[in-house]
């Protein structure tokens, strides 16, 4: 049986499904979820999950609270063998900025567990920021319109994490998850028109702009080097990685193919 915390999320949701629909035993966690094969516990109390966990053999963690090494002790007193984790890309470009997920890595590594872990970029459901904006006035707000980042469809990383759970061979790898080409926001807000079969104005933000806005939302540092990476990104951040094609044998999605999927949230 396969433990999915972050259920409800853009991943998780859609690694759910896969599992199921492929007839693995899944259950589904997350802070307000209820149904058959659901328990509603919280990352940041790892003594909720004992009993998501109990007969669980593997796990997808999703690295949120601040205690990772006491929901890994909850996860090995279970039974859990294996762990998949999903961190970010900046874990790995940026760790001064992206601590938590850092401490998430040393705490999986350093678990005793077989683990392998995720590392995407920026996810193509990052333009569901823009539905409400669009579907009123069809517009869409970002700062850096021009920068080009290679964004990796929610799906692909979720796809990836149905095949790693399952494959023993993936075992202690670390996995950077992109999109098939960089794409700038300019462009995504065109993809999105597409569509829509509609005409959606981009407007571009100043730094200072988008900084009030998501300091509104997320800790200070974060946004640092979010916009950072938004504006002034490495090398290694504007790089199309191979490892979604690596692990499923075929090119990630566009975010053109995930606008046509998700129209619907912008009509």
């Amino acid at each position: 049986m396969i433990v999915v915390t972050g259920a409800t999320g853009n991943v998780g949701r859609t690694l759910v499904r896969i599992l199921t629909e492929d007839g693995v035993p899944v259950t589904a966690v997350a802070r307000n979820i209820a149904g058959p094969g659901t328990v509603a516990a919280d990352l940041a109390e790892p003594e909720s999950l004992r009993g998501a966990f109990e007969g669980a053999d593997a796990l997808f963690l999703l690295a949120a609270g601040e205690r990772p090494y006491d929901v890994l002790d909850v996860a090995k007193a279970a039974g859990v063998r294996k762990v998949v984790l999903v961190s970010s890309q900046g874990a790995g470009t940026r760790p001064e900025v992206y601590a938590q997920p850092r401490q998430f890595e040393a705490a999986v590594r350093e678990s005793g567990l077989d683990w392998t872990i995720l590392r995407p970029g920026g996810l193509d459901s990052n333009a569901f920021a823009w539905a409400e904006s669009i579907r009123a006035r069809r517009t869409a707000a970002a700062p850096f319109g021009d920068m080009g980042l290679p964004f990796v469809d929610p799906d692909d990383v979720a796809t990836v994490a149905a095949a790693v759970l399952r494959d023993e061979r993936h075992a202690g790898a670390t996995y950077t998850l992109t999109g098939p080409a960089p794409t700038t926001p300019r462009a995504r807000a065109a993809a999105i028109a597409r569509a829509l079969g509609e005409p959606v104005t981009f407007a571009e933000q100043s730094r200072a702009e988008a900084y009030e806005l998501m300091a509104s939302f997320m800790p200070l540092p974060v946004v640092e080097g979010t916009l950072a990476i938004l504006g002034e990104p490495t090398e290694e951040e504007q790089r199309v990685s191979p490892d979604v094609e690596r692990v499923l044998g075929r090119a990630p999605g566009t975010f053109a193919a995930w606008a046509e999927r998700n129209a619907t949230a912008f009509r």
